[in-house]
């Protein structure tokens, strides 16, 4: 058994979700304590429950102590990853995102093709949107040879959430191809999207996109950004949200093939200007440092990197919690080697197959 102590590093929620999917894979009984003992409400919250309980029934583990506000936990997992149809309702807004990202591991080395469907928040604060994970994360992961696709069904936004998305993973023909992105390159075109739920009235989307749009223009980018509104009688996806609410993404295509991505979501007193402007921001920083990869890839591309076959190489816009702790994890549960430089970051894989 590997006793893993949740207070390490970031001590949040990263560590349960990347712990308890790498134990899946390894066949690894672990025992985790002191869950996100960092955090204002330390243990389980519901995203994070549902994460485990997920892994822990794709491989018919056996999980002790999992409910919300638990700070331990212990898991041995099943010797088979199995694929089909899996439906979870994380029943707050709590991130679909990370919880897709919990099980996507998984799927690649699944028995057979796998179809989940994930009900809770898509767009929210402390987590990547979903527009991130479609339009960033997923196209950089099939150049290491995933082969995944996302549908959203309906959006959802805190508090009360409601959002469904669905994925479909086909399992890995071979081993995941190690990624080498160590030139950011020319920016070739930035793309985004500006959706609003209910909030036509108010320009919500248009507001976003234009002030988006305003700052990047004046940073010297061109950005098309589409806007698009999800009202009752005509949904932007297969059905219309169940509470108003706006989230803005925009990603950058470089001439090296990076991705580079920034997104915000809306919440009550927050302008639709205010979440244009740091969107933009956050990009314009994200491009200036020279980085490869945005703020959230650095740190989501790790796991797969670890599990790819030979090195691994990108460049981030700075440290933080979430790269060290992942970086971490894979050294303990993996045995991937790891190295940082400055802002670069080199994994060397383990090749990993089942």
């Amino acid at each position: 058994m590997i006793k893993i102590d949740g207070a390490q590093r970031s001590g949040s929620g990263t560590i349960v979700r990347d712990a308890v999917s790498l134990a899946v894979l390894t066949c690894q009984e672990i025992y985790l304590e002191n869950i996100r003992a960092k955090r204002d409400k330390p243990g389980l919250r519901p995203q994070h429950l549902k994460g485990v309980e997920a892994s822990s029934q794709i491989c018919q583990g056996k999980l002790q102590g999992a409910r919300v506000g638990s700070r331990q936990i212990s898991f041995r997992p099943g010797n088979k990853i199995r694929g089909g149809s899996f439906s979870w309702d994380i029943g707050t807004a709590g991130s679909t995102t990370m919880l897709a990202l919990t099980v996507l591991p998984l799927a690649l080395f699944a028995e057979r093709p796998s179809t989940y469907k994930i009900t809770g928040g898509l767009f929210q604060d402390f987590a990547p949107s979903l527009f991130h994970l479609k339009y960033v994360l997923l196209p950089v992961l099939r150049k290491m040879g995933v082969d995944a696709d996302l549908k959203i069904i309906r959006p959802g936004y805190v508090p009360k959430g409601g959002g469904i998305i669905e994925m479909k993973i086909n399992p890995q023909r071979e081993r995941l191809k190690a990624i080498t992105l160590l030139e950011q390159g020319k920016i070739e075109k930035i793309r985004g999207i500006a959706l609003s739920s209910l909030l036509r009235e108010r320009r919500v989307s248009e507001r976003m996109a234009e002030e988006c749009r305003r700052k990047l223009r004046a940073k010297g980018y061109d950005s098309r950004i589409e806007t698009a509104y999800d009202t009752e009688d005509r949904p932007v996806y297969q059905k219309p949200s169940i509470q108003a609410g706006a989230s803005l993404a925009v990603w950058a295509r470089t001439s090296t093939g990076c991705l580079i991505g920034s997104d915000m979501a809306g919440k009550p007193k927050r302008s639709a200007e205010f979440i244009g402007r740091q969107v933009a921001k956050n990009l314009v920083e994200d491009l200036d440092s020279g980085a490869t990869v945005d703020r959230h890839l650095a740190d989501q591309l790790i796991p797969f990197c670890a599990l790819a076959e030979g090195l691994s190489q990108y460049l981030i816009p700075r440290m933080t919690e979430h790269v060290e702790t992942r970086l971490w994890l894979v050294e303990k549960m993996l045995g991937a080697r790891t190295e940082v430089k400055g802002n670069l970051i080199r994994i060397k894989g383990i090749g990993f197959w089942r």
